[in-house]
């Protein structure tokens, strides 16, 4: 593999995906498709499990389980004692959003997105019910992203947190995460960053974006397995925060009466863990550091605006993206098709998409005046001819 920031060697990383010849995998944004080595070391340890016990093979395997929490340092630009490793990144978002929330009073604001996605949202919605809290959508700017002179605007003493995601589900766009720090730090108000669809995707240094939380899943463009992700805790957030819930691996029963939180990102973790994936996820990590994170993003991004430019003269086909800096997410619509028809049509070919519904980011559907959209993500794994296999599909469905 390439060291090189701007080159990858792309037939070697498909002769290392299974799932590379089988099928046009562009659902990457769903769950990308595991490398070789992801996928040996959880079945392998899975194997140990089956042959000598669960708490036994973990034990032989400490030294996988702990160069996870190394390889997303690494990948984050923080230190090892900042990370938390979770079950998924709904777990490690609530986790972050409650131990927040937990401290809100009546009449503190909630500030987000537009394209905020759904869970988070519905997690407001209720804490707005439940505490008396007010939730508050940034504006977009005329590119479709959070309008940050705007957000600059709305602050005041009684924002409680930003919450923000960084690459929505749909609209290919990628919300200037570094500029939301730069005001967050400056009011010294917590900023909570979901990083699901941009973690493997695109450079993320929390150094630089000044998040107090960031949250992501291993299953997606990290092409980690399932039941996998990673929650960053700034030290400054650590010590103002304490988490929501509690057991024998987040504190010590210190005496009868008295709890003592662990002293890193951890105490957010819960003792019970899927350690296949927990190393799965660390090798998975190791895997794209290995490739290159900057060659990787050039890539996507390269390859996802070749996409739009040919989708975008397909008759009857439209993309609907904002955003003046785009990811490696597609979404577009087709007359007279449903997305969910289009998705169908196109999986008898051999072909992954995923679809988008208002349900997922309704103010930005909304909007938009949207209902639907098919959802096609590429990877720095997926071709030029593979974009040109599936354009001559979608033109045929139009036909």
């Amino acid at each position: 593999m390439t060291a090189e920031p701007d080159l990858i060697d792309v037939a070697r990383c498909r002769a290392e995906t299974p799932g590379a010849e089988r099928v046009l995998h562009f659902n990457n944004a769903g769950a990308g498709l595991m490398p070789l080595p992801v996928l040996n070391v959880v079945k392998e340890h899975l194997d140990l499990e089956a042959g000598i016990g669960g708490y036994e093979a973990a034990d032989r395997r400490r030294k996988g389980i702990e160069r996870t929490y190394d390889a997303i340092a690494a990948c984050l630009n923080c230190s090892r004692d900042d990370v938390a490793v979770m079950e998924n990144a709904t777990a490690a978002w609530n986790q972050a959003f409650f131990a927040v929330a937990d401290r809100m009073k009546p009449g503190d604001r909630i500030l987000t997105a537009e394209a905020e996605y759904a869970s988070n949202y519905l997690t407001y919605l209720k804490v707005a019910a439940d505490r008396g809290v007010t939730v508050e959508v940034v504006p977009s700017d005329a590119d479709g992203a959070l309008d940050v002179a705007a957000l600059e605007r709305m602050m005041d003493d009684r924002v409680a947190l930003v919450a923000v995601t960084h690459v929505p589900t749909n609209g290919g766009l990628v919300n200037p995460a570094a500029e939301i720090g730069r005001i967050t730090r400056a009011a010294g108000v917590p900023y909570l960053l979901d990083a699901c669809q941009s973690a493997g995707q695109r450079v993320l240094d929390v150094q630089e974006i000044g998040c107090d939380f960031l949250t992501a899943t291993g299953r997606k463009y990290l092409r980690g397995p399932r039941g996998t992700g990673f929650l960053y805790v700034r030290p400054e957030a650590l010590a103002r925060f304490e988490p929501p819930v509690v057991d024998l691996h987040s504190a010590a029963w210190a005496a009868a009466d008295r709890l003592e939180w662990r002293n890193d990102a951890r105490r957010f973790e819960n003792w019970e863990f899927y350690e296949a994936g927990r190393i799965g996820l660390g090798v998975a990590v190791d895997y794209m550091m290995q490739v290159g994170m900057a060659a990787i993003e050039a890539r996507v991004v390269r390859l996802a605006d070749a996409l739009r430019a040919q989708l975008s003269e397909v008759p009857g086909v439209t993309v609907h993206d904002i955003g003046r800096q785009k990811c490696g997410i597609t979404t577009f619509a087709m007359a007279d098709h449903h997305p969910a028809g289009v998705k169908l049509a196109l999986s008898m070919q051999g072909m992954n998409v995923s679809t988008s519904t208002e349900y997922s980011t309704r103010i930005d559907m909304e909007r938009r005046n949207l209902s639907g959209l098919v959802r096609a993500s590429i990877h720095y794994y997926n071709t030029e001819e593979e974009i040109d296999r599936f354009v001559a599909a979608v033109s045929k469905l139009g036909r």
